[in-house]
């Protein structure tokens, strides 16, 4: 069946992987095929043991049920009544063919009146391992949780990434991939480098202890950002050369899917009305060809190169959309941030401090071991702590020692030892939160300015010392959920993003996409508080703004609750906006809402101050004015339902 990325991966297992699995998604199928109006073959338990460890473990067959038309409820997958039969059938079909094949026969299990299964079957034997699949081959693991932790589907999608590039990465240890590596890379050329600037520190400080792989990374960074990948942020159209817009994504080809390129862009050219295609690979051999990509084809290539060169590299996956590479550094005994997009080594707070990222989980990949390493890249702990909601810390410690035992079970007792120690010197060092330095402080330097701006990742301050303008982007739990909501307190002057575990932003301003001319203003002897224009400023101005369109989704519609209060003749001009339409709505402190910026990309809320009289005009014109007694109130708030672009 053309199109079906679960088949395809699927299909790419063992054999006897996939005929055993291959059966129970058939079996699922036809119980729903010859029962649709029976409920309880719509229905498969999350935690029931037939599910978490015959298929969760094996590539594509959950996929395989997603195409099937099942969704994800809080502890089940759900066939729900608007799904389409005949796509189930289709994709039923598509499995049992390549399942004839594989068995030699052409009628076993070919027929929908194939015995059924109940839905939730006692436990299946475990998988066999393949011992001929070669080196980036992985052994799946069931989904491990501890009987005292309820599946959810929080924690079967965060395992499912986990496994994921657990297994991924054993790809960069193939053999004939790293020869292929090497052909790539002017070795010689930057080890002669790496000795000379070896060299230069040395005679700057007969104390250095640093050593010559130490160097070969730098020079690595700078050639692999300065002559051998390049960023993508929208490729010229393919006829004219001239620029393109992004325009949702197109279905991959046969070919695309070949190389794990699920995801392809549209690059839409207005005047040539063409579309220029930019799949999105995840195969290190072909980004050694296409030599281009943003943050994720970037690190999946380094990583690669610094395998081949001999040195210990692991991937590193942050939830908040960005991935790097770390490598350990012999002569230090401690691994080394390592950013190709930045060429920046050993500067583990720039994405906290410098980006201003809201960071939650990072963890990092080798063939040997994951390891949660997110407090190396905190200085704000309890912060993070706070934003780490999306699975119980207990289950996530289960988990990343259960996969670590499994991959490790072939390993001699010295690597064992090794590996151990190290991480106990990891663990030490997360304990105490780093100060930033100042290499740490700048923004981010990969990408167009807007596309930078748009995640919020310009930094700290632009080029006139302003505050940071914030944009609100989807988290991956609200673009599952497909819903943004985030409140302002203004007694607390703190936001809560509700729909992302509560995170909080403390500060008016930290939240604000643009200010000009405003300030928080607390009465003491009224005892009341809000945010008004600054003394002596004709006007003042403050907006909010949230864009989805980094995350391929589009809005649905758009509810914003403001409250205002003006005096004498003082004015307020409360606005909704996107890029084609304007809506203005009073600041009455009702909810609002609109669907005349549905199909839109981003939402920009406004209100704009003036007016008021004599020398205290800038009073006459108050947002959010609340007790300072009234800690719970809310009186902005913003809601936006997304749907896929």
């Amino acid at each position: 069946m053309s199109g079906s990325q679960g088949v395809t991966a699927l299909c790419e297992n063992p054999t006897e992987v996939f005929l055993d699995v291959s059966k129970l998604l058939i079996t699922y199928a036809d119980n729903i095929l010859r029962n649709p109006n029976e409920d309880k073959y719509r229905s498969i338990r999350i935690g029931n043991p037939t599910f978490s460890t015959k298929l969760l473990p094996v590539k594509g067959a959950v996929e395989c049920l997603f195409e099937m038309g099942f969704e994800e409820a809080e502890t089940h997958l759900v066939f729900p009544k608007s799904a389409s039969v005949e796509r189930l059938r289709q994709v039923r079909e598509t499995i049992a063919a390549e399942r004839d094949q594989r068995l030699g026969t052409s009628k076993a299990e070919s027929n929908p009146q194939s015995a059924r299964v109940s839905p939730n079957p006692a436990p299946p034997p475990p998988l066999p391992s393949s011992s001929s699949a070669g080196p980036a081959s992985a052994t799946a693991v069931p989904m491990p949780t501890p009987a005292s932790i309820p599946f959810t589907s929080s924690s079967v999608t965060f395992f499912r990434t986990v496994q994921s590039n657990f297994q991924h990465v054993m790809i960069y240890e193939s053999p004939e991939l790293q020869q292929k590596a090497l052909n790539c890379i002017p070795h010689e050329l930057l080890r002669s480098r790496a000795k000379e600037r070896l060299k230069q520190a040395k005679d700057a400080d007969p104390a250095c202890s640093l050593g010559e792989e130490d160097m070969l990374v730098l020079d690595l960074l700078q050639w692999f950002k300065g002559d051998f990948f390049s960023w993508v942020d929208n490729l010229p159209c393919s006829q004219c050369g001239g620029t393109t817009q992004p325009s949702g994504s197109l279905p991959p080809s046969s070919d695309d899917l070949c190389w794990d390129a699920g995801r392809v862009e549209n690059h839409y050219c207005h005047t040539c009305q063409l579309s220029t295609r930019f799949p999105r690979y995840n195969n290190p051999e072909k980004l050694l060809e296409t030599r281009r990509g943003r943050c994720g084809e970037w690190a999946n290539c380094f990583t690669l190169l610094c395998r081949t060169l001999g040195l210990e590299a692991r991937y590193i996956w942050d939830s908040t959309d960005h991935v790097w590479t770390e490598v350990y550094s012999q002569s230090q005994h401690r691994w080394l941030h390592c950013d190709p997009c930045e060429n920046t080594c050993d500067k583990p707070l720039l994405y906290e401090v410098g980006w201003g990222k809201k960071l939650s989980y990072i963890l990092a990949f080798s063939k040997d071991q994951v390891v949660d390493v997110t407090w190396r890249y905190s200085c704000k702990h309890p912060e993070v702590l706070s934003r780490r909601t999306q699975v119980q810390e207990t289950w996530l410690l289960h988990t990343i020692n259960t996969l670590n035992a499994t991959r490790q079970q072939s390993l001699g007792e010295e690597r064992k030892k090794q590996l151990l120690q190290r991480l106990l010197v990891e663990l030490v060092e997360f304990i105490s939160p780093k100060t930033p330095a100042s290499g740490e402080l700048g923004g981010r330097v990969s990408g167009s300015l807007a596309w930078r701006a748009a995640r919020g990742e310009t930094g700290m301050s632009d080029s006139k010392g302003n505050a940071q303008e914030c944009v609100f982007i989807p988290s991956e739990s609200e673009k599952q959920n497909k819903f943004f909501h985030i409140c302002y307190n203004m007694t607390k002057d703190c936001y809560f993003r509700l729909s992302n575990g509560q995170e909080t932003i403390p500060g008016w301003q930290k939240g604000a996409w643009r200010t000009e001319n405003m300030f928080r203003k607390e009465e003491l002897d009224w005892q009341m508080v809000y945010l008004a224009r600054t003394e002596g400023s004709p006007f003042g101005k403050i907006s909010w703004k949230f864009n989805c369109s980094p995350v391929g989704m589009k809005i649905k519609s758009t509810s914003v609750r403001a409250f205002s209060q003006t005096f004498h003749s003082g004015s307020v001009r409360w606005s909704l906006r996107s890029a084609e339409t304007t809506v203005e709505f009073p600041g009455d402190g009702e909810l609002h809402s609109s669907s005349s910026l549905s199909g839109g990309k981003e939402l920009i809320v406004e209100a704009e101050l003036t007016g008021g009289e004599g020398e205290v005009s800038w009073q006459h014109v108050q947002l959010f004015r609340q007790s300072l007694k009234d800690t719970e109130k809310v009186l902005f708030e913003m809601l936006v339902e997304m749907e896929e672009s």
